[in-house]
């Protein structure tokens, strides 16, 4: 039994006195958790996501146009009548049916190696103990300060002696493993999946793979879709390494574009409509993984 002091129970009593509580100190400052915002908020938004559409938006009204029109003062803010002529053009002019396959395949592959041993390297850093695991984690993000185009040589002598110079092999092999994608991964599990989970799940005998499987993949959802968006903008917009592997015959849809933009005269319509028609599955990826990469911000939002 502890006795207090008539001091000491003054002193508690004013300090009580002094502690505010919570729901009147968001009153006071004006914070309510059902608060709507008001119309400004949605004026403010509603341009904003006018603003970031436009250029999408003119690409198409370019696309359907003839270069005639593009010079017109003021220029024509409408869609024309030449979207599918312009189309049927882009797909004359190069190879894009078998530059979109080759996109669709270059980046799948990366996207889905990527996310994969990223997340399996984040696990080991993150949750394991292993001798030298700091130590080779800053190597694996000092990898990262290094530019691209120092490897470039060394890269295309060592695709050239396995002969895999001028296939997709040589495109995929060099990004199967990303140096930011462990580093994110690790970020993320080492704040999201807690140790007592995975002791609780050691004690129910759960081996390392079995962990892994139920445990940390269902938690890293949003975070590798994140990354998994991430990977394939960064592989579907790669231009400079397909350019120097690959032969014309064989092209990306970045390569293509190249194409489609080469010339003595420039066609606009025809550069933009390439662009218009290689967007596309960018916003297929976006319209799957959207919810997942939404839901995975709105963690970290109430996490915050």
């Amino acid at each position: 039994m502890t006795t207090t002091t008539p001091a000491a129970n003054s002193y508690a009593g004013r300090a009580a006195a002094t502690v505010e509580p919570e729901a009147q100190i968001k009153r006071r400052r004006g914070f309510r958790a059902d608060r709507r915002p008001g119309k400004l908020v949605y004026l403010a938004l509603a341009g904003v996501a006018l603003f970031s559409a436009f250029p999408l938006y003119w690409s198409l009204v370019v696309a359907s146009h003839d270069n005639g029109i593009l010079g017109q003062v003021p220029p024509p803010l409408g869609l024309g009548g030449n979207l599918f002529a312009n189309l049927d053009r882009a797909f004359g002019t190069v190879p894009f049916f078998k530059a979109l396959l080759n996109s669709v395949i270059i980046s799948g592959a990366i996207t889905f190696s990527v996310v994969l041993f990223s997340t399996l390297a984040g696990f080991s850093f993150a949750k394991l103990r292993f001798k030298g695991r700091n130590a080779l984690l800053v190597v694996i993000i000092a990898t990262m300060m290094i530019p691209n185009q120092l490897g470039i040589i060394p890269l295309y002598m060592l695709m050239a002696k396995i002969e895999w110079t001028g296939t997709l092999y040589a495109v995929v092999a060099p990004g199967l493993v990303s140096a930011f994608g462990v580093f994110f991964m690790t970020q993320y599990l080492r704040e999201a999946v807690p140790d007592e989970l995975l002791e609780a799940a050691r004690v129910d005998g759960c081996t390392t793979i079995r962990i892994f499987w139920h445990v940390i993949l269902p938690a890293s959802k949003p975070a590798a879709a994140v990354l998994g968006m991430l990977t394939f903008m960064t592989a579907w917009n790669d231009f400079f390494w397909p350019l120097v592997v690959l032969t014309p015959e064989d092209p990306t849809v970045q390569t293509a574009l190249s194409t489609l933009a080469s010339g003595y005269i420039q066609d606009y319509s025809l550069s933009l409509t390439g662009t218009a028609i290689a967007t596309v599955p960018l916003l297929v990826v976006f319209g799957l993984l959207g919810k997942y990469i939404i839901g995975g911000i709105m963690q970290g939002a109430v996490k915050s």
